[in-house]
């Protein structure tokens, strides 16, 4: 069976913010709930550069986490602050990206997220447009080899809040990224956001036919990571998809469970509650809901 991990940062902002719990608070509910890991949030409240600047107080995550018998799924970073679709940031990306391969190699963490940072509507220019994806791809690709040579995996989230998201768009990226340590992470709710509703794309509305499996299928050989969460096709206060909970959407995980199981080479699933107010309360609900879900789809068939 995969193994399931929680990403931390579901209480760590959006409507925790004002009072997020703390990361070792959060570990320790993920410990107690059964959970095999979790995904490490490097972003404003939980394990940040600046919140744990050396190894010495990163050995001291690295421990608690080993202590309550959790692994580390991935390491979702803080790029936020050098723009990839930029030119001039692009020094400043690859030395802050450094920064966080070290926290990576200090947390025992093997793999790494980032997305593209910029919105959707930045650039108004069709000519701006492909010029910034040419920027980002080939930031992506010496990002990609910085982490290979850190024994990191890079993975890319597509997603309706950041630019270049179109099903081909996010093809495309792979493609010319060109880079066999860089794929995809697959989200099931942007990729139905992305799919089905289209949202926040340059130009004209791309969806696809069969939605999320269209999309799964055209991501094949991509995928490096899989978040799972439901999706009913809105945005989160007008940005990124909204990530309902489980069975309140419109994603027919009974379905889609199979076809994410034979994506090879995945060893956790990650739910991503991300801005769910009441998160915090679902902790135990979504991971029997995936534990179902998945010795549902293992069962063996029953010979005639």
């Amino acid at each position: 069976m995969k193994k399931i991990s929680l990403g931390s940062w579901a209480f760590a902002f959006g409507p925790y913010a004002s009072d997020p719990a703390p990361f070792d608070r959060t570990a320790k509910r993920l410990a107690a709930a059964g959970y095999d890991a979790i995904e490490v949030c490097g972003i404003q409240q939980h394990v940040t550069l600046d919140a744990y600047p050396t190894k010495e107080s990163r050995q001291e995550v690295r421990k608690m986490l080993d202590d309550l018998g959790l692994a580390r799924s991935g390491y979702a970073c803080d790029q936020y602050s050098a723009d990839p679709t930029e030119a001039a940031n692009k020094e400043k990306y690859l030395d802050l990206f450094a920064k966080n391969l070290e926290m990576c190699n200090d947390l025992g963490i093997a793999d790494i997220r980032v997305d593209t940072v910029a919105p959707p509507n930045k650039y108004s220019a069709a000519a701006e447009y492909e010029s910034a994806k040419g920027r980002v791809v080939d930031v992506f690709n010496t990002a990609a080899q910085k982490a290979q040579e850190a024994g990191v995996k890079l993975h890319w989230e597509f997603e309706p809040g950041f630019i270049f998201n179109k099903p081909s768009e996010i093809v495309e990226i792979h493609e010319k990224t060109a880079h066999a340590n860089f794929t995809v992470m697959f989200d099931t709710s942007h990729a139905y956001v992305c799919a089905v509703a289209g949202a926040r794309q340059f130009g004209e509305k791309e969806t696809l036919p069969g939605g999320v499996d269209d999309l799964l299928a055209n991501l094949g050989g991509r995928i490096g990571a899989i978040h799972l969460i439901d999706s009913d096709g809105s945005l989160h206060n007008n940005e990124t998809s909204t990530h309902n909970p489980f069975g309140t959407g419109h994603i027919d995980f009974r379905e889609l469970t199979p076809k994410l199981l034979a994506v090879p080479d995945i060893d956790y699933w990650t739910i991503d509650m991300c801005f769910w107010a009441g998160s915090w309360q679902l902790v135990d609900a979504s991971l029997a809901y995936v534990k179902k879900l998945l010795q549902q789809a293992e069962a063996p068939v029953a010979s005639v």
